[in-house]
């Protein structure tokens, strides 16, 4: 049997399906355009010098070889890379976890004359041109004796900044004042209260926040580039400067390299997506 739809249903439906493929088509468009230089990238690190000059950039190669990935992993000493990187990213990520959750935690739980400036502080901070005061900082790293060490960089790193304080603060008003108060009772200062009873229960959003943190300090190449000269404490970033100059034309050897630095903080995100979501949506909803 066969019934007739009145036609108000009929276009309702057809609205929707058009409306769902714009947003398809949307989401397809977006993700060629984010795709496209990569897909250049892992297509010129695998091809050989001839074959970039004869083939189109977004052509496969003839032969998927290596020789471009191994040498740019030797020439520009990528281990010396991942260990540098790799002690800025920890040492930096726990100092910056610990300064920043306990300055939420002061600024939640406490009540003094400067809150309402120490948080405009932290606002004209992220509004102002970090480029604007690098002049200052510079002078001051280099009075501190820090410049060309890896000090310099987890001093700047170590900061927090709004984004960090805002989410420890939606967690920490989740947390009843009256387990500080029993502890209180009990005869905990207030160092024992946050490390015992408040940071555990920051996990979720000490969780987000470090892999944020994380990526933002494997990919950054300016601070560790200027603040660390030497060639023995350059980073992975850094490490692609080996590229540029005298190579500045073997486009195949800079794209492994590219493709090498990438690599960790791909596999660190596609790994840790789900963390940084639903830490950043756990904290922007209050129970």
């Amino acid at each position: 049997m066969k019934v007739n739809l009145p036609n108000s249903l009929v276009s309702y439906r057809t609205r929707q399906r058009l409306n769902s493929f714009l947003l398809y088509l949307l989401f397809v468009i977006i993700g060629l355009i984010v795709m496209f230089p990569v897909l250049i990238n892992i297509f010129t690190a695998f091809k050989t010098g001839p074959e970039l000059m004869k083939n189109s950039p977004l052509a496969l190669p003839d032969s998927w070889q290596f020789t471009n990935i191994k040498t740019a992993f030797n020439m520009g000493n990528m281990l010396v890379g991942f260990k540098n990187t790799a002690i800025l990213v920890v040492v930096s990520v726990l100092l910056n976890t610990v300064l920043g959750s306990m300055t939420a935690y002061t600024l939640n739980r406490f009540q003094f004359g400067a809150k309402k400036i120490i948080m405009a502080m932290f606002t004209v901070a992220m509004v102002i041109p970090f480029y604007t005061t690098e002049v200052s900082r510079f002078q001051i790293i280099k009075s501190l004796g820090l410049y060309d060490s890896m000090s310099a960089p987890l001093l700047i790193y170590a900061g927090t900044d709004l984004l960090q304080i805002f989410i420890y603060l939606q967690f920490i008003e989740k947390i009843s004042n009256q387990l500080d108060e029993s502890a209180m009772i009990d005869g905990a200062s207030y160092f024992k209260i946050f490390f015992r009873i408040i940071f555990p229960l920051l996990i979720p959003a000490s969780a987000t926040l470090a892999i944020i943190k994380a990526v933002d300090i494997m990919n950054d190449m300016y601070i560790p580039y200027l603040y660390m000269p030497s060639k023995e404490l350059h980073t992975l970033s850094t490490a692609l400067m080996t590229f540029v100059g005298q190579r500045a034309s073997d486009y195949g050897l800079l794209s492994a390299a590219i493709l090498i630095v990438l690599l960790p903080t791909i596999i660190i995100y596609l790994l840790l997506q789900k963390f940084i979501f639903s830490g950043i949506t756990e904290g922007a909803i209050k129970g």
